[in-house]
């Protein structure tokens, strides 16, 4: 059982804070290669293969996006030359994004996710969301998971339709390809993520996107769903030791102290803003997400 004091961690650092507009151009990223040097289930494959057209990519969601952001804007701009927008705003959840929540929301009108697919037409829409419903999350209505759960499925599964919706109405002819990010293990609500991450494999079948299964990368062989601290390293991060982090024992590190959900090996602060160390999980996320839009871009 884990202690209360614990679960504040989190709440910390999903705090508001300064989060900044869309960001076009990031600063430079922690450095990682185009591609690894391993083919594990975790990384891309070793020899990317360059798009004929490099895909625009929006990337939106939480503050695991937030910690992301910059990562895989280098991995994306590596590996496929793409063009990336991001736009993430911590402890934010799906209906945040939806048009028509005006003050009910922590994400302003210009940052919608409608209004940016009209003003920015990609050809890929990103969204990471860990499932968020808490006291500033006012967009949820006070639905939260710990006091109505069947409710807050529903609602999240609404939502997710909804978003959907939006997106492709703004897109037009134009229509983007939705990419769901599957979350990793959560040990306080495993059923939780278990069944957010079922809404979005659902709503993706359901409307032709796509699912990245990011949280597969940080979560051990066999046991998709039991979070651990700790994976063996793969085969780049044992050549790059600022990945393995515990080289003796062969174990990399994905989360730092008692932060069980953020995959940034630095305190999270009050002012949220892109991960400014290496990090193997976020490298990992952001490779699988990677992977998966390599994959459909390059059989446009």
């Amino acid at each position: 059982m884990r202690r209360p004091w614990i679960v504040g961690v989190l709440l910390a650092g999903l705090l508001l804070g300064a989060c900044g507009d869309p960001t076009s151009e990031p600063e430079e990223a922690p450095p990682t290669p185009s591609a690894p040097a391993g083919t594990t289930r975790q990384q891309a494959p070793t020899t990317p293969t360059r798009t004929a057209t490099a895909p625009t990519v929006l990337y939106l969601g939480d503050s695991l996006a937030m910690e992301n952001q910059k990562v895989l804007a280098q991995e994306l701009r590596n590996d496929l030359d793409a063009r990336y927008t991001s736009a993430p705003y911590s402890g934010t959840t799906l209906c945040d994004y939806l048009e028509g929540t005006n003050e009910r929301s922590l994400v302003p009108d210009a940052d919608k996710a409608a209004a940016l697919v009209r003003s920015l037409h990609p050809d890929f829409v990103v969204l990471q969301f860990w499932g968020n419903a808490w006291g500033y999350t006012w967009c949820m209505d006070g639905i939260t998971h710990d006091k109505a759960r069947s409710t807050y499925f529903a609602r999240y599964a609404a939502d997710a339709a909804r978003l959907t919706e939006q997106i492709t109405a703004a897109g037009g002819s134009k229509r983007p390809r939705i990419v769901w990010v599957l979350q990793g293990p959560d040990p306080i609500t495993p059923d939780r993520v278990r069944r957010v991450n079922a809404i979005y494999e659902q709503q993706a079948t359901a409307s032709g996107d796509l699912v990245a299964d990011a949280g597969g990368t940080v979560s051990p062989d066999g046991a998709r769903y039991t979070w651990t601290k700790y994976l063996p390293c793969t085969a780049y991060e044992r050549e790059h030791p600022d990945y393995c982090t515990q080289p003796g024992a062969d174990r990399t590190t994905l989360h730092f102290g008692d932060d069980y959900l953020h995959f940034c090996l630095a305190p999270t602060t009050s002012t949220p803003k892109p991960c400014p160390v290496r990090s193997p999980g976020i490298l990992r996320i952001a490779r699988e997400i990677t992977r998966v839009i390599g994959e459909r871009a390059r059989s446009r």
